[in-house]
């Protein structure tokens, strides 16, 4: 059935209303079509303007403008919405979990964002977690290939979830996480595997644990069959002061209990002359007592001395500023050792005696005399070194050590022009010297975190939450403004978290191999 235009049907209407002879039968020809349908159009239009007249017409075109204003700032709101689309929760997911947050957090955070209706189920935010976690793991595979090869000092530790170990590998001055691999055991078997991939380190700092220093026995005796250099093991600074503390803290309990029998002898000495009785043998026992208790204190004072001694010799810079030695700090410990008699420093003095205690000095004085091969310049440049390092001390005399730093620089330029590019090469030797793995113990403070938010923290977890720890920028701090793989060396055009988790391992490591 052919339609008609509006024109048609107003024309054929005004025809029928004109009341003009012959007009409808002349339109009708026209318009192609019968003169009943004009006369029914016309009767449209005439009901169309009787409800028009109705009252409520206007009431009708109110509700139209109001709707209309309504549909305006609609699609305002929209403009000035942010999209959300799945791929972005998603994300939003995989970041929040990274950062150690859990699922039950993350659901309620989107359903803020979202609102209660539109947000995802926990699971399915589960599901979205453990897909991306996934592809953490595949990501870490290449990227382990080319970072573990970067790092020449490590430190090695364990953490443990519930009864599984998870071994921990940091590289203390970029703080990359290059390791986080939970096991069954952490015997020197499982150690060894895993440090087999690092080809390049030169030093690995640890605790004294036994299946980490078997494991790291056979990497050196597997090294030393293939020719390459060994591992230098040292021993952790950090964990022979913790063994110290306790013993230490004890001598201080022992005094601090003998002061207080002191103090109940004096009371009941001062009860007997209250009471009008012979106070001698109270205020005989109560002199005894006190004597016991200054011995004590001063044998706690004694040894806390002989501790400070200790800490003194495991420090770069002796107090007359000089350079620390192995040779020196040697001498030192061993007189130490003889100050701390008794089973209860045993445990302490055997790590003071062990060799590896001092690796960190050896090394350090291998690197800075291959950094600067001239001794005078050299002995300089490190007094320099000293003296701005008390400069930042606010305890210090700024004002004189400011005069002494001057002096200073002027010796270095007579003994060298271009004494400040020494100076910068023989500073990051002892800024990139490592004494503790304080680096992995921070590393195992932000895993007990997210340990603590999560009921069980898989292998696959592990690996998103060290990819993300690896990429993000650091916000304060020396390393401000850089991520862990970049203080590396690692070169990637990109290093976001998420793009390298859609980037592919196959493109990854096309750009790694470029």
């Amino acid at each position: 059935m052919r339609k008609l235009s509006e024109a048609t049907w107003f024309s054929n209407a005004f025809a029928v209303c004109s009341g003009i002879w012959g007009k409808i039968t002349e339109l009708a020809a026209e318009n192609q079509c019968s003169r009943q349908t004009a006369y029914r159009q016309a009767a449209i239009a005439r009901e169309a303007l009787d409800r028009r007249r109705d009252p409520r017409y206007e009431d009708v075109l109110a509700q139209k403008d109001i709707l209309a204003q309504e549909n305006c700032e609609l699609w305002r709101a929209f403009a000035d919405s942010f999209q959300f689309p799945e791929c972005r929760r998603v994300e939003f997911a995989a970041r929040a979990t990274a950062m150690g947050i859990s699922l039950s957090q993350i659901q309620e955070l989107l359903a803020v964002v979202m609102g209660t209706a539109q947000a995802p189920s926990r699971s399915q935010v589960g599901r979205w977690v453990q897909e991306v976690a996934r592809k953490a793991g595949e990501i870490l595979k290449t990227l382990d290939q080319v970072t573990r090869t970067l790092a020449v000092c490590v430190c090695l530790d364990e953490i443990f979830f519930r009864r599984d170990p998870v071994l921990v590998v940091v590289e203390p001055n970029s703080m990359a996480w290059l390791a986080g691999e939970r096991t069954a055991d952490r015997s020197g078997t499982t150690w060894h595997r895993v440090l087999r991939p690092f080809q390049n380190v030169e030093m690995a700092v640890s605790d004294a644990g036994t299946g980490l220093q078997k494991g790291l026995r056979d990497w050196n005796e597997e090294r030393q069959k293939a020719g390459v250099p060994t591992v230098q093991a040292s021993l952790d600074v950090f964990h022979t002061d913790k063994e110290a503390q306790p013993v230490l803290a004890a001598n201080w309990k022992k005094a601090e209990g003998l002061w207080e029998k002191a103090e109940a002898c004096d009371r009941k000495v001062a009860q007997c002359e209250q009471q009008g009785r012979d106070a001698r043998r109270a205020a005989c026992a109560a002199r005894c007592a006190w004597q016991t208790a200054q011995n004590a204190f001063h044998a706690a004072e004694a040894e806390d001395a002989v501790w400070d001694r200790a800490k003194t010799a495991f420090s770069l810079f002796l107090p007359d500023g000089t350079l620390n030695t192995e040779a020196s700090a040697r001498k030192e410990l061993q007189a130490i050792g003889n100050l701390l008699p008794g089973d209860r420093w045993a445990k302490v003095c055997r790590m003071l005696e062990d060799p590896r205690a001092l690796t960190f000095l050896k090394r350090m004085q291998e690197q800075i005399e291959l950094a600067e091969p001239n001794a005078p310049l050299r002995a300089e440049l490190l007094r320099l070194k000293w003296l701005r390092a008390k400069f930042r001390d606010p305890q210090n005399d700024a004002a004189r050590l400011t005069s002494l730093i001057a002096v200073q620089e002027t010796i270095c330029y007579k003994l060298c022009p271009d004494w400040k590019t020494s100076y910068e090469c023989v500073a990051q030797v002892l800024q990139t010297t490592v004494r503790a793995s304080s680096a992995v113990e921070c590393m195992n403070s932000v895993i007990r975190m997210h340990q603590a938010r999560h009921r069980n923290l898989t292998q696959p977890l592990l690996d998103l939450k060290r990819l993300y720890w690896n990429t993000r920028r650091f916000r304060a701090g020396k390393r401000k403004g850089a991520s862990p793989y970049m203080l590396l060396g690692l070169k990637l055009p990109e290093l976001d978290f998420w793009r390298l988790l859609n980037i592919g391992p196959a493109t990854l490591a096309q750009q790694l191999s470029t």
